[in-house]
């Protein structure tokens, strides 16, 4: 009786497993595939040179494999950058004339992506992950994917991310270093930077002792924002408290100082500069030894300098980026995730099954590895396993790269890794911070420029924008475009 029993209840349990259409962590919404009709799936992205390769290969992959076997084939599309993948994105959904159809799958920032969800395009990537799927992925990478009104839905996921890096043309420090007796160690701090920056002004000045004030600039970094945001963490203060989508500004008067007196007054008195579009293209041309720039960078600092019709090839240096002196640890999370948009169900799912297929541990450190992005899964947010994926695949990574994820991964074990949330009006505040201090720098820079061409000493020719009247009055400007800014 017993035996008759059990058969009968394994029976009914096979033919409800049946019933609810096959679900599984692996599938938990028993969405079905048919590999004879397979459905396509658009993603548009915005990388470009190795990172473009990279992905381009992984579709591939995916296509003739998983794609395959499960019926999902993947377009991928490069859009340009960012900002034209965000104008493109922003075209698609409110349908202008030539614009193309909403992709299923695009690269977007929380900020951007806050602004789409809100239209009411973006999935719950919930409903086709598992809690076992989600918990492998980084806490907080996960953490800053949650931009919903609903605390608990998923919106981005995470693919791939980045923090920032110093970068520092060796060729160029080992001479200075020599002549002055420089330190390393005195690039740990942003106010050490400040000083070699100073130093290293003074002595390219020297080699010309017929010419006045023509010193070089040591330094320039990419991302504005970043310095504003987590400049602030590190002394203490959230610049973006924000709470259900709603933001306090907290611009605490000291912190923008020592953020002035680190960026703005050194680039006034040329020991800071920006000529390219990229920081990376001014060292390229000898116009500045160092830059501040995401581990994706690295790739792009050069091999050589291009100056005054010579080229002379360089080593690099890669150090972890300074904090201000006695700040908290802290540095930046940064790095664009994909958000799935509403279609099908069969479409949404085969959206997730591809982003899964993509981030698993191995894959995703092969990606990484060619293009300077740190992997998003916990199993492989450490050196030691990134090290032994790249040379059980042969990956053959330059010298260059070898030493940005050195330091990534350091900077990933010393600091607590930040972005902050999305809010209304992240965008426009992003760009007041991006442009305000950034523009201002580079106008007054070129006054001091005429006064020194008319005869005036440095110290003569920057007085005015150093002193503590000018800062206020930057401070005064930059608190309202900031307040206007999230109105």
């Amino acid at each position: 009786m017993k035996k008759r029993i059990t058969a009968l209840v394994v029976s009914m349990l096979l033919i409800f497993g049946a019933l609810t259409g096959c679900k599984s962590n692996d599938n938990p919404a028993g969405v079905k595939l048919d590999p004879n009709n397979p459905v396509t799936i658009t993603v548009w992205h915005y990388y470009n040179g190795a990172q473009k390769v990279a992905f381009d290969n992984m579709i591939k992959e995916f296509n003739e494999t998983v794609g395959l076997e499960e019926g999902i084939f993947v377009e991928g599309h490069n859009q340009g950058d960012v900002t034209q993948l965000e104008d493109s994105v922003m075209a698609s959904i409110n349908k202008k004339v030539g614009s193309k159809e909403i992709p299923n799958i695009f690269a977007s920032y929380a900020d951007t992506a806050y602004e789409i969800e809100k239209k009411g395009y973006l999935v719950d990537l919930n409903k086709y992950m598992s809690k076992d799927d989600i918990s492998s992925y980084v806490d907080s990478y996960i953490e800053e994917g949650k931009i919903s009104s609903n605390a608990d839905e998923l919106k981005i996921f995470p693919v791939a991310k980045s923090t920032e890096i110093f970068m520092l043309n060796k060729t160029a420090w080992d001479k200075f270093s020599k002549d002055t007796g420089s330190s390393l160690d005195e690039l740990k701090t942003k106010e050490g930077l400040v000083n070699i920056a100073k130093k290293y002004y003074e002595w390219t000045d020297s080699l010309t002792p017929n010419v006045k004030n023509d010193g070089k600039a040591f330094y320039g970094r990419d991302a504005m924002a970043n310095l504003f945001i987590i400049g602030s963490m590190q002394n203490g203060d959230e610049l973006f408290k924000v709470e259900n989508q709603k933001v306090t500004l907290n611009l605490n008067k000291e912190n923008m100082k020592k953020i002035w007196d680190f960026y703005y007054v050194p680039y006034v008195k040329g020991y800071f500069s920006s000529y390219g579009k990229f920081r990376s293209d001014d060292v390229a041309i000898g116009e500045i030894a160092s830059l501040t720039g995401s581990t994706t960078s690295a790739n792009y600092f050069p091999d050589k300098v291009d100056s005054n019709g010579k080229s002379s090839k360089i080593e690099t240096i890669v150090l972890e980026d300074p904090k201000f002196k006695d700040g908290k640890d802290y540095a930046v999370q940064q790095g664009a995730g994909m958000v799935v948009t509403k279609g099908t169900e069969q479409e949404e799912y085969a959206s997730v099954v591809f982003l899964k297929w993509f981030t698993e541990e191995e894959r995703n450190i092969n990606f990484c590895g060619d293009s300077g992005y740190l992997p998003v899964k916990k199993d492989a947010n450490n050196i030691d396993t990134f090290n032994k994926v790249i040379k059980e695949n042969n990956i053959n990574l330059n010298d260059k790269v070898k030493k940005t994820m050195d330091v990534a991964y350091d900077t990933l074990k010393n600091n607590t890794l930040y972005t902050n949330k999305a809010f209304d009006g992240g965008r426009n505040a992003r760009k007041v911070l991006e442009y305000n201090l950034y523009d201002l720098a580079i106008e007054d820079r070129k006054e001091v420029e005429k006064a020194l061409k008319n005869g005036k000493s440095l110290e003569e020719a920057t007085k005015k924008y150093t002193s503590d009247k000018n800062f206020e009055k930057w401070y005064d400007s930059f608190s309202k475009a900031l307040k206007d800014s999230v109105k």
